[in-house]
């Protein structure tokens, strides 16, 4: 904590420099600012003491001088809502990669790993977050587990939550995403948001609408990311609802709702990635590929960056960042071009990101390592369950973590359904992993396109239980084992044989290896993904997100297929049924 004396010796230095009576600590020369107020450029000096801009719409002298002509300068961008796990890599990594591109404020859920291990996971995200260069802060998770139909690692009550609450990191509470029982007013769910009513609170409210919607938002709910066409935008917007724009690796919401993202809407629209890997953003980029894509489309250059730093901002209660203004924190990123987001430099709180800054941090040592505990799974213990008439399958819809309750009529052997090629109904297996009750169900999938083998994750939102999607039983049985070997992971088998893999040791979920390492070994379990005859662009977070009981229609958790517009199982496990 800085003392009173302190504050007010920086107070002064700011205004000394602000005023030009002293020399500034940085000073960016001769670039033009994008003016998210009034939408108008100005082209100025920009003047820096310690992480505070100071002085704009003038001409200053700095102790550092960094010459910017030609360059357009426009604020850090916020990603509102994402979980740093599903991009495989730790929090120090998630900061080399996407901190360069614009990033410089990352509001988190690290429920993926307190899934696993619990206030451990968080306390781990609140020790690196106080030592990465981007400003991470923490949404503490609110559904852990997600639903009582699923096995996690651990479970985290109101007390847990308020016992992490104090740090510094932390804003508020995590995505409320069982609607349902907010609905139903469960007591666990109305404890949680009671406890956090004084706090920004994020929703998760796949396509809920009218009357429910309003219900919803009465209990002091005020965002949703899980906004999917313009007309569901529209009614959560005019009911006061942020709505967090998401572009991530499986859901692409960004070309549905270009329509909203308007000069006017702006204010309550911020943009999110929710879950994005780093073979995506290598290839394609973060928040600034959503800038780019979304002005190529036609939306208005002032929208998409209000919405991409200063409504995101303040949608999270974060009054201090958004505008390259006297005051503000100097959260800056300098374009090359302002259409394409084409991002040159980037200052961090008055700090130029390079290696030699990220090389300054003190990094904390991971934990949940050896969190995958199977028992050896044989061909035999993926046979589906006997069945009469059609059986539930589970359609994918490309780009979307929403999905279909279909029914199939499927090849029938010893009153088992089979797999059928022909409809595209193949396997899919979730396999308790935390060690607790040794759980596995079976279902079938619609939409992978396999023609052969197998592939599998240990990323399997959100109770990250080991989910397969396989063409025969022996591969996919393959495939569980190598990740029980290798702490976790993804893998891709064909004819018994591991054709790519890659360990992701820290609670199942996240690499030890650089950004960059992880983006090579991505791209090759892709290509042999593709091998297998997929004609899904991402795969593996396409399986990770099918055990997500929270998010409609038709999903699997390990005690069975579950039906979320009902809220019940459909089949349950033998252990279950019992």
């Amino acid at each position: 904590m800085i003392g009173c004396g302190d504050m007010m010796d920086t107070l002064a230095r700011r205004i000394d420099q602000g005023r030009g009576v002293e020399k500034a600590d940085l000073v960016l020369k001769g670039g033009a600012i994008f003016d998210l107020v009034t939408g108008a450029f100005i082209h100025t000096d920009i003047a820096i003491c310690g992480d505070v801009i100071v002085g704009t719409c003038g001409d200053y002298a700095g102790v550092t001088e960094i010459d910017i002509t030609g360059n357009t300068v426009v604020p850090g961008f916020v990603d509102t809502h994402l979980h740093i796990e599903s991009s495989a890599v730790t929090p120090f990594e998630f900061d080399r990669c996407v901190l360069p591109r614009g990033v410089t404020t990352a509001v988190c859920d690290p429920h993926e790993i307190a899934n696993v291990i619990g206030a451990e996971g968080i306390r781990y995200f609140q020790a690196c977050a106080e030592n990465t260069i981007m400003d991470i802060r923490i949404q503490l998770s609110s559904c852990v587990p997600a639903t009582a139909f699923e096995t996690s690692g651990a479970s985290l009550d109101v007390h847990d939550l308020e016992a992490l609450r104090n740090h510094p990191k932390v804003l508020g509470l995590a995505e409320m995403m069982n609607y349902p029982g907010v609905l139903a007013k469960e007591p666990v769910c109305l404890e949680k948001l009671a406890a956090f009513s004084d706090a920004p609170i994020d929703g998760h409210a796949p396509q809920l609408r009218g009357l429910d919607l309003n219900g919803y938002l009465s209990a002091g709910i005020r965002t949703d990311h899980e906004v999917t066409t313009a007309e569901e935008a529209l009614e959560k917007l005019q009911k006061g609802m942020r709505v967090f724009v998401r572009e991530g690796s499986v859901s692409k919401d960004l070309a549905a709702l270009m329509p909203i993202i308007t000069e006017r809407n702006s204010p309550f629209i911020a943009l999110c990635t929710d879950d994005r890997n780093p073979l995506d953003i290598g290839e394609h980029g973060h928040i600034d590929y959503m800038i780019r894509t979304a002005i190529a489309a036609g939306v208005e250059p002032l929208a998409i960056y209000r919405a991409a730093s200063l409504s995101g901002a303040q949608a999270h209660t974060l009054r201090d960042r958004g505008l390259i203004a006297p005051g503000w924190r100097a959260d800056i990123v300098i374009l090359n071009d302002l259409e394409t987001c084409d991002v040159d430099q980037v200052v961090c709180a008055g700090r130029l990101v390079d290696e030699a800054l990220f090389a300054t941090r003190k990094l904390v040592p991971p934990v949940g390592r050896n969190s995958v505990h199977i028992k050896p799974v044989s061909a035999e213990d993926l046979k589906a369950h006997q069945t009469n008439g059609t059986t539930p399958v589970i359609g994918v819809i490309p780009g979307k973590i929403i999905t279909e309750h279909l029914e199939m009529d499927l090849p029938v052997e010893d009153s088992r359904p089979q797999i059928d090629f022909e409809q595209d109904a193949l396997k899919i297996a979730v396999i308790e992993r935390h060690g607790k009750n040794s759980n596995i169900s079976v279902g079938f999938v619609h939409g992978f396109g396999l023609r052969k083998g197998a592939i599998a994750s240990t990323l399997g939102h959100d109770s990250h239980n080991l989910c397969i999607v396989g063409t025969n039983e022996r591969d996919m049985a393959v495939a569980a084992n190598r990740l029980g070997e290798i702490e976790g992971g993804f893998a891709v088998v064909e004819d018994g044989e591991v054709k790519a893999e890659i360990s992701l040791p820290v609670a199942g979920l996240m690499s030890l290896e650089p950004y960059e390492t992880v983006y090579d070994s991505l791209k090759k379990l892709r290509e042999a993904a593709y091998a297998l005859g997929t004609v899904l662009e991402e795969p593996f977070l396409q399986v990770a997100f099918l055990p997500l009981p929270v998010i409609p229609h038709l999903k699997i958790t390990d005690r069975g297929m579950f039906d979320v517009d009902r809220f019940e199982l459909i089949r349950e496990t033998a252990e279950d049924a019992g």
